[in-house]
């Protein structure tokens, strides 16, 4: 399954600007991917995994703003379609090519 995160933060104040770094980087060192701007995924192989990355969640989340999680099956993760423009711009992650199981 998959953990996606939703985040509206703002960057008004050098503090604000901090803290949103920090989640950032925090999401990043704990193995999401960045979908969109403010949308992360993970994949997680169980609920008890992804009950473990909420609590991570609640405990990194930055003061001010607001995170949401979804967490969806992988098949329903799968049917997720893509609608851009030009398409050379994007990068997709679509693939299990980059999971590594230790």
């Amino acid at each position: 399954m998959r953990l996606i995160v939703f985040f509206d933060l703002p960057i008004d104040t050098a503090a604000q600007r901090r803290n949103y770094r920090i989640f950032r980087k925090f999401l990043l060192h704990d193995g999401y991917l960045m979908l969109q701007e403010s949308v992360y995924a993970k994949l997680v192989t169980n609920d008890g995994m992804a009950g473990a990355a909420v609590m991570r969640l609640r405990k990194n989340r930055p003061p001010d703003g607001l995170v949401q999680v979804l967490k969806v099956t992988e098949s329903q993760f799968a049917t997720m379609e893509y609608i851009v423009g030009n398409r050379s711009a994007y990068d997709e992650v679509d693939t299990m090519e980059e999971l590594l199981i230790i």
